[in-house]
């Protein structure tokens, strides 16, 4: 499931090998009625990357809320993403500025955000997605900066929802992998 039209062509066209065993669904996490877009109703295990930090806290709640109704007991979510310290957490945030290994790339400094922009620039020129580059634009421009939830807000959310276990099982910086269970 993506809402973003040119990630979703290109992982169909990437992974259309693999037959009826993906599905794939054009739909926006965290809007009410997301769910509907799911082949079924019950699932082991979800998945995101780098998709929640741009989801606003009502969006957020509503999302972690609709993944405990889906998912059953003992089902598990795993959540790769940027989840930053809170602002009580100042000091491990300029600990980290201080180690190379855990700063955040910046853009137009080789690597990281420079290499991701760049990625997008190349694959803007790809006639095969100017299609979904359109619908991409369209889409991007109504989409409002939220700010930023802090990890531990994701824990609080994830934790009202009904997921029992919540924690940290990789971890860079402020980039971690957050594993939540039903």
């Amino acid at each position: 499931m993506d809402y973003d039209p040119v990630v979703r062509r290109i992982g169909e066209g990437a992974l259309a090998h693999f037959g009826r065993r993906l599905v794939w669904a054009d739909a926006k996490l965290g809007r009410p009625g997301w769910t509907e877009a799911l082949p079924s109703r019950r699932y082991d295990a979800a998945v995101s990357t780098t998709a929640l930090h741009w989801l606003g806290p009502a969006q957020l709640t509503r999302l972690y809320h609709d993944l405990g109704r889906i998912l059953g007991k003992g089902g598990v979510f795993l959540n790769g993403d940027w989840l930053p310290w809170g602002p009580g957490e100042g000091d491990l945030r300029k600990i980290a500025a201080r180690l190379p290994n855990l700063r955040r790339p910046v853009p137009g400094r080789g690597g990281g955000w420079g290499a991701w922009r760049k990625w997008w620039d190349d694959a803007r020129k790809v006639p095969a997605l100017r299609a979904a580059f359109e619908e991409h634009d369209r889409r991007s421009a109504s989409h409002p900066d939220h700010g930023h939830t802090t990890f531990d807000q994701h824990v609080g959310r994830l934790k009202d929802a009904g997921f029992r276990t919540v924690a940290t099982v990789w971890q860079v910086g402020e980039d971690r992998i957050l594993f939540a269970r039903r």
